[in-house]
């Protein structure tokens, strides 16, 4: 069973998504809370499995509250939500530590199937919509070609992992198109976070992006 906690300030919202994780037979909801403190508060109360959060609350803590939540001793990934696809606050959450977001208007089976990516530790890269987010969020900064002393910080094979990775692939995938075990990607890829002092997935993609190493 995933554990969820469900962080907006409008009620109606909170309860829309309960009503359609709770209709999952493998997801529960767990707690709500109408804000950045709150949730944080929660987080610690209930322990969830992941986290939804609302980013453009009235008092503007999302962002504060996702980089609390997500770069804890005992983090918990944090999928943000938001009514547009592009969005400086998706951006500052991305940052923050976020796995990921979703729209407010996703499908019920596309939210379920974000929990459980999130859950599971493989993130919110795939979707169209996230990856033309990242890509747009990397070009701002991007080298043109990476540096010698950026492919140092990396293996050959944990680049090309990285480079898997950024292609939209899950561990599943990525394990097949390298002939690892999908328990060895995810291993290679905790390492190369732990390397470059990241705290989630789409913030290495982001980083393979500013680089020049995502195609």
């Amino acid at each position: 069973m995933i554990r969820v906690l469900i962080v907006d300030d409008q009620l109606v919202v909170r309860r829309g998504l309960r009503v359609l994780l709770d209709d999952f037979p493998d997801i529960e909801v767990v707690a709500e809370a109408a804000s950045g403190p709150e949730a944080v508060a929660r987080v610690t109360e209930v322990t969830p499995d992941v986290v939804i959060m609302d980013i453009r609350m009235p008092d503007g803590d999302g962002i504060a509250a996702t980089r609390a939540i997500a770069t804890s001793d005992d983090p918990v990934p944090v999928i943000v939500i938001t009514t547009f696809d592009v969005d400086e606050y998706v951006f500052g959450a991305i940052e923050a530590g976020a796995v990921g977001f979703l729209l407010k208007n996703t499908e019920p089976d596309d939210l379920a199937d974000a929990v459980r990516a999130a859950a599971r530790g493989d993130g919110l890269v795939s979707p169209a919509v996230t990856r033309r987010v990242l890509a747009e969020f990397a070009q701002r900064r991007r080298s043109p070609v990476a540096s010698d002393a950026v492919t140092a910080v990396l293996t050959a094979r944990e680049l090309d992992i990285v480079r898997a990775l950024s292609q939209g692939l899950s561990n599943a995938q990525i394990g097949g198109l390298l002939h690892l075990e999908p328990g060895t990607v995810k291993t290679h890829l905790s390492r190369i976070m732990g390397k470059l002092d990241m705290q989630s997935r789409v913030q290495l993609v982001i980083w393979s992006f500013r680089n020049g190493i995502a195609s």
